[in-house]
């Protein structure tokens, strides 16, 4: 019941100062002009801040810590000891977020170059390394489950910097990001909570509390009304850290310590990800293929292509949404029959025939255009 109410609490705290804060800061940015201006790229009209992530470190952080000095004052030492037990991971893992939420800062302010970014999501995977984070078993996939530190320790690296840019890119259309990394955090929360890790189980509601009212202003603030916000580079960059964090970590539990199959942890780390993950491989193999640069910006992502063929942009994240969803349950549904691999190839399968249907889609649509101009 004490963690129950330390997991409600830190929620419900979350969602009420991320509340409060989120106004304060569309009235500053709409007083200093800290714009997000539209351009050919873009799909948004008008003048919107792209500042809401600074809310969610602080108020996270905040949050958390007020929910422990609370436990504290009550006599309610449980919290501390769990604090005092994953010190290490939490210490540096806390470093790792502060770090990224600075550089997004930066990046929403004055603009980092993308290489500067990806040498500090390499230093970030490397202390989260550090705190004891790292990938040292697959659990089953492609057969492979102990991995050796000299391998287990690069892949880490790659894969925090590869899940952050992940976040990163799919924050194309109002709600998405949030959407998809709201769906992750509940699952992570629920698994956290169930397998006995409390403090990963707050820290996953206390993000997915910032990320309620953000969405709000998100998808339903009216921007000639000043109530609309993005996350920015800060929002997604730090949101995609605070992913990687819990991701890995529950990755790294035990079955004797979880009470559960490795291979279910893997699924429930991998499915909620599986969309922004995809996604992004396939955008930078589309750029190298077409000799771009790989790192430069485009309109060639999931939701641009369902923008393409006619949807409304609520349209396109609810249906996004919902898919990564339906993919999250039904791989922990099918896991009770099928082999980790026979599901990852199944997901790969489905997402490689709906993008094709799509390309071909958007072709007709094109051509058909194309059609009636000329006449």
């Amino acid at each position: 019941m004490l963690w129950t109410l330390n997991c409600l609490s830190v929620l419900l705290l979350c969602i009420f100062c991320a509340g409060i804060v989120i106004p304060q800061i569309l009235l500053i940015a709409f007083r200093r002009r800290l714009f997000d201006m539209p351009d050919e790229r873009k799909i948004h009209q008008g003048v919107v801040p792209r500042l809401g992530g600074i809310a969610f470190k602080p108020v996270v952080f905040f949050s958390f810590a007020l929910v422990l000095g609370i436990n504290l004052l009550l006599g309610h030492t449980e919290i501390l000891v769990e604090a005092e037990r994953n010190a290490s991971t939490l210490t540096f893992g806390f470093c790792t977020i502060m770090i990224l939420y600075l550089t997004g800062m930066a990046d929403d302010l004055v603009g980092v170059r993308y290489r500067a970014k990806f040498v500090i999501q390499i230093l970030c995977g490397l202390m989260l390394i550090a705190g004891g984070i790292w990938i040292d078993n697959l659990d089953g996939v492609l057969g492979i489950h102990a991995l050796p530190a000299f391998i287990g320790y690069p892949l880490t690296v790659l894969s925090v910097v590869f899940l952050i840019n992940a976040i990163n890119l799919i924050d194309g259309i109002d709600g998405l990001a949030s959407g998809l990394c709201s769906i992750a955090l509940l699952v992570y929360g629920i698994m956290f909570f169930h397998c006995g890790q409390y403090i990963y189980a707050m820290f996953s509601f206390a993000t997915l509390g910032v990320l309620i009212p953000f969405y709000y202003y998100n998808v339903f603030g009216n921007p000639e009304k000043q109530r609309k916000i993005f996350m920015g580079d800060t929002g997604s960059l730090t949101v995609g850290m605070m992913l990687a964090l819990l991701g890995f970590k529950l990755l790294s539990l035990e079955p004797s310590e979880s009470g559960v199959d490795d291979s279910f942890l893997m699924v429930c780390f991998f499915s909620p990800l599986l969309i922004p993950c995809c996604d992004v491989v396939r955008v930078y193999l589309h750029r190298v293929r077409n000799g771009r640069n790989p790192f430069l910006p485009d309109k060639n992502h999931i939701h641009h292509k369902l923008l393409a063929i006619g949807m409304k942009q609520r349209t396109a994240m609810v249906t996004i949404i919902l898919v990564s969803l339906l993919f999250t349950l039904s791989n922990l549904l099918l896991l009770q029959f099928l082999n980790i691999n026979w599901i990852l190839f199944g997901d790969f399968f489905i997402w490689t025939i709906a993008n094709i249907w799509l390309t071909k889609k958007i072709k007709a649509i094109n051509n058909e255009k194309l059609k009636i101009k000329n006449e």
